[in-house]
């Protein structure tokens, strides 16, 4: 039997109240996955006052969400939506796009979608 590889790395690095959080998803994301993410996340925020937070999300691996873990996601960008200056997603399906788009709608700052990961760098420098 094969084993389908799923999941998320991160990586945070706080300046400050800065916050940046670089993000690698991979296949089909679970609840159990974001059980494990979300308390790294929180933590990262926890003792910061007012954090700006910038995202790179390398979304070139995933291949979805399952319902819960959508729901999840939604949840976080509720929480924490007005404390997100920028998210870079960086990808290369149509619907990663949409996504990106979607997400915007959630957070107080911008969400913009990339093909090119140094683009994607380029643009959350900019500030």
């Amino acid at each position: 039997m094969e084993s389908l590889r799923h999941g998320l790395s991160i990586g945070i690095e706080r300046v400050d109240n800065e916050i940046f959080l670089s993000m690698k998803a991979r296949g089909t994301l679970t609840h159990q996955d974001y059980q494990l993410i979300t308390p790294m996340i929180e933590s990262a925020l926890h003792e910061v006052k007012n954090p700006k937070i910038n995202v790179f999300f390398d979304c070139t691996e995933l291949a979805g969400w399952d319902a819960h873990a959508a729901w999840d996601d939604f949840k976080i960008g509720l929480k924490h939506g007005n404390q997100f200056e920028r998210i870079a997603l960086v990808g290369n399906k149509s619907w990663q796009e949409y996504a990106a788009k979607i997400g915007s709608w959630f957070i107080s700052g911008e969400a913009k979608f990339f093909e090119n990961p140094e683009e994607a760098v380029t643009w959350l420098r900019q500030q």
